[in-house]
């Protein structure tokens, strides 16, 4: 699963294994580590709650979806995204959730063979 946070946005993409977890029920949880120990942990997870929602704790971050839509998404091949915000006392956190394509341009050392088929390719 990959991360990307932008202000009061996060983005995660995942890859069909990751997108078969979730839409199984399962979580996705991945960890950064640095050095002197300290780790970053993040998690996608589905859930019987009502909507999405992310959460910080003890250097986790967890994102949590309903179960049926992450049932559905994962199931859909059209469907390509899941986009949710949640309410801050200032603004809102927009959560950004993708299933991650093959890149349009191979990067040396990068394997792409379990990302799902670029509409963008050519040949699609």
């Amino acid at each position: 699963m990959k991360i990307r946070i932008y202000d009061d946005s996060i983005r995660l993409r995942l890859d069909r294994a990751e997108v078969g977890r979730i839409g199984g029920g399962d979580s996705v949880d991945c960890v950064t580590r640095f050095p002197g120990g300290d780790a970053f942990h993040y998690r996608l997870a589905a859930a019987d709650v009502e909507e999405s929602s992310a959460s910080f704790t003890n250097g986790c971050m967890a994102v949590t979806l309903p179960r049926a839509i992450a049932r559905h998404w994962a199931e859909d091949d059209s469907e390509v995204s899941i986009r949710a915000e949640q309410r801050l006392d200032q603004g809102a956190l927009t959560l950004l959730i993708e299933k991650d394509f093959e890149c349009l341009d191979p990067r040396e050392g990068e394997d792409q063979s379990n990302r799902f088929k670029n509409p963008k390719a050519l040949g699609a």
